[in-house]
């Protein structure tokens, strides 16, 4: 898509950030459970304690993208990596590059800052298209791998046990 760029996000973009995610909730079915705010982007996503990293696409002025990634380490591969959390690009820019071009500059934030030498990413298992679109870039699924979450009451449950399990 000509006239597309990609930057890293700054502290400004907080409620563009937040609006995105929202989208992209709604997209994927999780618009009841989502809670981002642009005072929580800001909060864990800038300043020198930052749990996360944004790169935003624009063209003429307008959001049309972005990507929410953090440091990803592998014991099997021994090697620093990139998590991409969330991958969002507007209706309207798909099918022309804009997300290969967020995830070219994951990569290359990744590997000037981190060393990063690979990307992983989740997909919801229901979106083919996600799917498609991260097999084409020559993403592999590793069906021996199973996403689980701890969260909620069990989160309180375990971060309040003794270390006799009670």
């Amino acid at each position: 898509m000509s006239g597309v760029t990609a930057r890293l996000a700054s502290p400004e973009d907080a409620a563009d950030i937040a609006g995105m995610l929202a989208l992209l909730a709604d997209d994927l079915g999780d618009g009841d459970i989502f809670s981002s705010t642009a005072e929580t982007i800001r909060q864990y996503g800038f300043g020198p304690d930052a749990m996360f990293q944004s790169v935003i696409a624009e063209k003429d002025g307008r959001s049309i993208g972005f990507a929410l990634f953090f440091r990803h380490f592998s014991t099997t591969r021994a090697q620093p990596g990139i998590y991409v959390q969330d991958l969002w690009v507007h209706p309207e820019a798909r099918g022309v590059y804009v997300g290969q071009h967020l995830l070219t500059e994951v990569s290359r934030y990744g590997a000037a800052h981190w060393r990063a030498t690979y990307i992983a990413l989740s997909v919801h298992a229901d979106n083919a298209g996600a799917t498609r679109f991260y097999q084409r870039l020559g993403f592999e699924a590793h069906t021996t791998d199973l996403p689980m979450a701890l969260k909620g009451q069990a989160f309180q449950d375990i971060l309040n046990r003794g270390i006799n399990g009670q």
